[in-house]
C-alpha cells in the first residue's frame, strides 16, 4: 500500500448510492490510514452490497496515487490452498502452497493491502471435511497473513463472526436483505441444463457457467453420491470445463474413487488450472502434459481437446528433476542435463530416452580455475563436489558449467586437449576476474550456436560476455548490457549472419545484445516486475524466437522480428530452458523435464 499524506477525496471516487456513502468513506479513510487498524471487516446481510463496496474502493484506485491495493481475490468455493495459489499469482510469486507463500510474504519489503469478497462464502469439496468450511481457510492462512506486520486486509464476512476481534474496523452495511438470497439448484436440475451432442453425451463446453461452477458441489449432496461424482470425474470434458477450484477440493478426498492416475494428474496441473485466466483450450493442453507419461489413458482422451490449442506436450519426464539443460552441438538430437546430485546424463530431443552419462566432472573450488596454468588441463577431482546450475555444451564429451558455488569450471575427456585448453582459459579468465573484484563474479551462463558453438557468460556487474567454445579466444566480445547482475543469458545465429544474445537481470528487465555492434538495442525487450528465471533462444522455420520463464509462473514466447509475444503457462517450476531450431521448447525444473510443441505460425498471430 502507498498512503498518501491526505486522505483522498471520495468526490473522485467512482460515484456511490446516498445510503452507501458513509460506509465508503469509512473504508476509504481506512485504506488511507498506514497507521490505523490492520483488518477492516465489511459486514451485512445478503445483497447489502459488501461486494459492490469492496469493488468500488479497487476501481476508485485505478490511475489514482494515494492507495495501492495489490490483490484481491474472491473467496467463494476457495480452499486454502487455492486461495494462496490466486493470491501468490496476484502477488507475482506464482502459485505457491499456504506455507511458501506465508514465507514469501514474510520476506517482502513491500506494504501490501489485499481485498478479501466473500469469505463467508469459501470452502470447497465433502461437507464433512475441514475444507469445506470458511473457518478452515481463516484459521490457515488468513490469520497467519493478518499477524504479518507489513500486510493489511479489508474482508467480506456476510454476517458471520469470521474474524471478529477488538481493536479492528467493522464497516457494517446492516442485517436488512437487499435481494433474496439464491435458490441452491439440486443436481438434477443442474444436469438438465447442460446440452447435449448428437451422439448424447454432455456437452460441457456448452454448458452455462453456473452449472459448471455448482454442479460438483450438488453432486456431492445427491442420492447416490459416490456413482454421481465417479461419473463427472470419469468424463474428460467436465475435467476441461468443470470448476477447477471444485474438482481441486474433490480429488484431495482420499476416500473418492478415481479413475487411474487422475488424482496424481490433477496434482500436479491445478496450481496452473485454477488461474482465472485459464480457457478450456489451455486447460485441455495442462491437463494432457500431466498426464502424458503418467496416465495414458487419460493422455489419450484429452489429445483430441489439447490438439487445438497454439501448444501440446510431446513427451514429459516427470521422474527427471533437472537443474541445468542444453541442446548438444552436432547433427545427434541430444540433451545435455544436470540434477540436483551434479550427476551429468544425455537424453534424446525427440522421445526424452536416456542415451546416457557423461564423464566424471571437474569439482573445484571458485578461486582454483584461476590457478590453471594457461594452455595446461585443468584439475579434475571427485564429481561429486560440483552441482552446476548452468551448461553450455561444446560437444558431445566437453562443456562449460557453471557451479551453485558460482565458479566456471571445465567439463573435458582426457583425450582432448583442445577442449582443455579453450574451457579452462575461459574458466581461468572470470576465475581471475572474480577473485580482482565482486562486481565481475560469474552469476549467468547460457549457450548458442549449434553448430558452431559459443557460451555466453553473465555477471554481477551487469556485463555479458561472448566465447567461442569450439577454438581459442584469448578475450571475450563483452559489453555492459544491464546496471545489475545478470540473471540468465542466451544465444542465437540467424540465418543473415547475425549473433543475438539475450540477457535478464534482478531488475526484471531482458535485453537484446547484437555481438557486432557496441551497444544494446536502447530498450529492453520486455521488462516485468517479476524476475526470468531462464531463457532460451533459437532461429527455427519462423526466424528468431525467445523463451522467457518467469517467477510468476508464466513462460514468454517472443517471436523476435515481429516484436509478437505468445504467453503460456508453466506446466511445473522452471529452472532451465532450451529451444530446438525446430521449435521444440523443453522445460525442466525440481519437478521434471518436458518437452512442449508451439505452433510455430501462432506465434506471428495477433
Amino acid at each position: 500500500m502507498t498512503v498518501g499524506a491526505v486522505t483522498p477525496d471520495i468526490a473522485s471516487w467512482p460515484p456511490l448510492d446516498d445510503d452507501k456513502r458513509a460506509a465508503g468513506q469509512q473504508l476509504l479513510d481506512w485504506a488511507a490510514d498506514g497507521n490505523g487498524p490492520r483488518l477492516c471487516r465489511v459486514r451485512g446481510a445478503d445483497g447489502s452490497g459488501k461486494s459492490a463496496l469492496l469493488a468500488w474502493l479497487l476501481a476508485g484506485t485505478i490511475d489514482r496515487p494515494g492507495i495501492t491495493v495489490h490483490a484481491t481475490v474472491p473467496s467463494e468455493g476457495l480452499t486454502t490452498e487455492t486461495f494462496a495459489w490466486e493470491l501468490g499469482r496476484q502477488l507475482g510469486y506464482g502459485p505457491l502452497s499456504p506455507a511458501r507463500l506465508l514465507d514469501r510474504i514474510a520476506q517482502d519489503e513491500r506494504p501490501l493491502l489485499l481485498l478479501v469478497p466473500d469469505l463467508h462464502r469459501a470452502g470447497a469439496g465433502p461437507g464433512d471435511l475441514p475444507a469445506a468450511a470458511p473457518r478452515t481457510l481463516v484459521a490457515e492462512l488468513l490469520e497467519p497473513l493478518l499477524a504479518i506486520p507489513h500486510l493489511r486486509a479489508a474482508v467480506e464476512v456476510g454476517a458471520s463472526e469470521l474474524l471478529s476481534a477488538d481493536g479492528i474496523e467493522v464497516v457494517d452495511l446492516g442485517d436488512r436483505t437487499g435481494v433474496p438470497a439464491a435458490h441452491q439448484a439440486s443436481y438434477t436440475d443442474l444436469v438438465a441444463a447442460v446440452p447435449h451432442t448428437s451422439d448424447g453425451r454432455p456437452d460441457w463446453a456448452a454448458a452455462p457457467a453456473t452449472v459448471l461452477r455448482h454442479i460438483l458441489d450438488a453432486a456431492l449432496s445427491a442420492d447416490d453420491e459416490r456413482a454421481t461424482v465417479s461419473g463427472l470425474l470419469s468424463d474428460p470434458g467436465f475435467l476441461v470445463h468443470g470448476s477447477a477450484t471444485a474438482l481441486t477440493a474433490v480429488l484431495a478426498d482420499e476416500r473418492i474413487p478415481v479413475p487411474g492416475q487422475l488424482r496424481r494428474v490433477w496434482r500436479r496441473a491445478a496450481p496452473e488450472l485454477t488461474a482465472h485466466h485459464t480457457d478450456s483450450a489451455e486447460r485441455a493442453a495442462l491437463l494432457h502434459t500431466a498426464a502424458v507419461g503418467t496416465d495414458e489413458v487419460l493422455a489419450e482422451f484429452l489429445h483430441p481437446l489439447a490438439r487445438h490449442h497454439w501448444w501440446t506436450a510431446e513427451w514429459n519426464r516427470q521422474d527427471l528433476a533437472v537443474t541445468a539443460l542444453a541442446q548438444m552441438p552436432g547433427e545427434e538430437r541430444r540433451l545435455l542435463t544436470a540434477d540436483a546430485t551434479g550427476r551429468l546424463r544425455t537424453y534424446d530431443v525427440d522421445s526424452g530416452a536416456s542415451v546416457g552419462a557423461i564423464g566424471a566432472a571437474p569439482a573445484v573450488g571458485p578461486g582454483d580455475a584461476a590457478s590453471v596454468e594457461p594452455g595446461s588441463s585443468p584439475p579434475r577431482v571427485r564429481p561429486a563436489a560440483v552441482r552446476p546450475r548452468s551448461v553450455a555444451a561444446r560437444d558431445a564429451r566437453s562443456a562449460l558449467l557453471l557451479d551453485r558455488s558460482d565458479a566456471l569450471l571445465p567439463l573435458v575427456s582426457e583425450d582432448d586437449p583442445t577442449a582443455a585448453i579453450v574451457l579452462g582459459h575461459i574458466a581461468e579468465h572470470h576465475g581471475s576476474a572474480a577473485l580482482a573484484g565482486e562486481e565481475s563474479l560469474v552469476t549467468a551462463l547460457g549457450s548458442g550456436g549449434t553448430r558452431s558453438p559459443y557460451a555466453v557468460v553473465g555477471d554481477r556487474s551487469g556485463m555479458v560476455h561472448v566465447w567461442s567454445l569450439g577454438e581459442y579466444q584469448d578475450t571475450p566480445r563483452s559489453c555492459r548490457v544491464h546496471e545489475r547482475p545478470v540473471t540468465a543469458v542466451t544465444g542465437v545465429d540467424t540465418a543473415d549472419g547475425l549473433t543475438l544474445t539475450f540477457s535478464a537481470a534482478s531488475d526484471g528487465s531482458v535485453r537484446l545484445w547484437e555481438t557486432g555492434s557496441d551497444e544494446p538495442m536502447p530498450v529492453p525487450v520486455q521488462q516485468r516486475r517479476y524476475l526470468a528465471t531462464a531463457l532460451a533462444a533459437a532461429d527455427t522455420p519462423v526466424g528468431p524466437v525467445l523463451a522467457v520463464a518467469w517467477s510468476d509462473g508464466e513462460l514468454h514466447l517472443w517471436h523476435v522480428f515481429s516484436g509478437e509475444v505468445r504467453v503460456l503457462p508453466l506446466p511445473h517450476p522452471c529452472d532451465t530452458l532450451a529451444l530446438t531450431p525446430e521449435g521444440l521448447l523443453l522445460v525442466g525444473g525440481p519437478e521434471g523435464l518436458c518437452a512442449i510443441r508451439p505452433r510455430l505460425d501462432a506465434l506471428r498471430e495477433r
